[in-house]
């Protein structure tokens, strides 16, 4: 129901777009979920807010700079996507959505968040990429169930040491930013599946082979002059990727060693000389 009512709307003209959605919204679709996205609406339709089991609802690529304050009434929403929108600030309704795992802002023109932020404490990823922030909001390291954090194309030149506090992040994006130093205080997170640094201006790379969880570093696009030790395994997209880790030298003594002794076993023995012949 909910792509139902996004792909007839299409097809209605911008001015009447708005009574169109109000009209039509009704009854609460089955699957729980609205989509909005794509249809320029500049005020949202508080009719929606009547649908008090709404899970999901998408607002994406519109034109919203404001939310009414009935959106505090959904209560049960778990998605909500603000993305590529014209929200200057976050608008306080959406802090009050206790039940929020999942919340899109990016693509929009924020320059920080609110501290009532914190509030949301079910939140697991937060995308608020292609922004205008110079700084991570403080109130990101209070988000203490955090798994993903978009945070790309915005002007970051640094990160707070208070983000380690984030035990449960697995994920953080932070290409196209204007890093010239890899954050240290990524060093001091061992739950870090997936680190993205690309497109910044990091001239050098601490060893990661200590973060045991670690998957994947995206680390391209940097003028970078070493890449990044990382541990067995783990996969590096960027400059030098395909070149072997420096191993530990112990290990690589031994390692020598055991090839030398089996080269040797696999040698064949020589024929034995036949005495001359006579004839």
């Amino acid at each position: 129901m909910g792509n139902t009512i996004r792909a007839l709307a299409a097809f209605v003209p911008a001015d009447r777009c708005q009574n169109y959605m109000v009209r039509d919204l009704q009854e609460m679709p089955l699957d729980k979920t609205v989509d909005l996205s794509g249809n320029m609406l500049r005020r949202f339709p508080v009719h929606v807010c009547s649908f008090q089991q709404l899970a999901k609802l998408y607002l994406s690529d519109n034109r919203l700079n404001s939310l009414p304050l009935e959106l505090g009434q959904l209560q049960n929403l778990q998605i909500l996507a603000l993305d590529f929108n014209n929200f200057k600030a976050l608008p306080q309704v959406v802090c009050t959505l206790k039940q929020l795992c999942i919340l899109y802002l990016g693509n929009n023109k924020l320059c920080d968040l609110p501290s009532e932020l914190s509030l949301l404490q079910n939140l697991q990823t937060l995308w608020v990429e292609a922004n205008y922030l110079t700084q991570l909001p403080d109130v990101v390291c209070e988000l203490s169930l955090l798994k993903t954090l978009h945070a790309g194309s915005n002007a970051l030149r640094l990160l707070p040491g208070r983000l380690r506090r984030l035990r449960e992040l697995r994920t953080i994006w932070l290409s196209g930013n204007l890093l010239t130093d890899f954050p240290p205080v990524l060093l001091h997170m061992p739950s870090l599946e997936v680190i993205d640094v690309d497109w910044n201006s990091i001239r050098y790379f601490p060893s990661l082979a200590h973060l045991s969880s670690l998957k994947l570093v995206i680390y391209d696009h940097n003028p970078c002059r070493n890449a990044p030790k990382v541990a067995k395994g783990v996969r590096r997209v960027g400059r030098w990727a395909e070149e072997t880790p420096e191993p530990d030298p112990r290990k690589a003594r031994r390692y020598a060693l055991a090839r030398q002794e089996s080269q040797e076993a696999q040698v064949p023995a020589l024929p034995p000389l036949l005495p001359p012949s006579n004839s």
